[in-house]
């Protein structure tokens, strides 16, 4: 007698007839979607309103304010320097800088100098519409006669399109300005300059230094450092702008220094004090500093 079919064997048979069935319906709804590469992307663009007149004649008048910022700031400067506005606060004009403006001496003079260039710029009737919109485009100009500040940014323009050209320009119009007129050299004698090495062996580790101008010659200067003297290029000097008062004050710190790097037998420590004053960034000394001087000199016997 032939035995019943098992339900177990036909439940099986279904249940893998729906799995092809299905698999074969994913298969076939794969192969109709669109390669991914091919599908189409809708951007929506978003219309940006033209400038008004009103609106554009405000944005120049903006872009005139930042690129004139440092302009105003020199004059600004020169101002509450020479009318002396800061005497009610501090005892100095850089003392004042340094806690108003976070300006150390140096950049408060390189805005000054700027604005005094920009406005000798404004006085060439060549010179319209294309200024200086940085300090450091002018810097190179600061030590020029006037006249020749106007005809350095005059060919620094040429040379870069018609624009306003950067600092680097300006710096190589100079140089080429200067070697064919053989400018005189800047500086005077008893001058305070600060040493800057760039590729001088000789002045390597003496970056900082603050020196006296001893000699001046047609394209260099003899200058007497804390250590000893050297001769070096003019572009290797940096003025220090201070006034003649400071100059002299800075002249006779450098003679007591002077009579004590001569002492042979002079300590390490003395040594460390007398670098320390050679790399001063201000005019004048501390009341530490001026006790450790004097308190060396009398240990030396070097006193006046």
């Amino acid at each position: 007698m032939p035995k019943p079919p098992s339900r177990r064997k036909k439940a099986t048979s279904a249940a893998s007839t729906d799995s092809t069935s299905a698999a074969n319906s994913a298969n076939q709804d794969i192969s109709l979607q669109e390669d991914p590469a091919s599908a189409t992307i809708t951007v929506t663009a978003v219309e940006v309103p033209e400038l008004t007149e009103a609106e554009q004649s405000d944005r120049l008048l903006l872009e005139r304010k930042v690129e004139r910022a440092f302009f105003e700031a020199g004059k600004a400067l020169s101002e509450l320097r020479d009318r002396r506005l800061y005497r009610s606060t501090h005892k100095t004009f850089e003392e004042y800088c340094k806690d108003r403006f976070g300006y150390n001496r140096s950049r408060s003079y390189q805005l000054i100098d700027a604005a005094t260039v920009v406005d000798n710029l404004h006085k060439c009737p060549q010179i319209v519409d294309i200024l200086p919109t940085a300090e450091g485009q002018v810097r190179p100009l600061t030590k020029l006669e006037p006249h020749t500040q106007q005809e350095v940014w005059q060919a620094a323009v040429q040379v870069a399109g018609g624009k306003v050209p950067n600092g680097r320009i300006v710096k190589d119009v100079v140089q080429r300005i200067m070697e064919r007129t053989k400018a005189p050299n800047p500086y005077l004698m008893g001058e305070v300059c600060q040493i800057l090495p760039k590729d001088n062996p000789e002045l390597r580790g003496k970056g900082g230094c603050w020196c006296i101008v001893r000699h001046v010659g047609e394209f260099s200067c003899t200058v007497e450092a804390w250590d000893g003297e050297y001769t070096v290029r003019i572009d290797h000097l940096k003025p220090l702008n201070y006034s003649d008062a400071e100059c002299q004050q800075m002249q006779l710190l450098c003679d007591r220094i002077s009579r004590l790097r001569e002492e042979e037998n002079l300590e390490e420590a003395a040594r460390a004090v007398l670098k320390h004053l050679g790399e001063l960034k201000r005019p004048y000394f501390t009341i530490v500093e001026a006790k450790l001087l004097s308190l060396i000199e009398r240990e030396y016997g070097a006193t006046d």
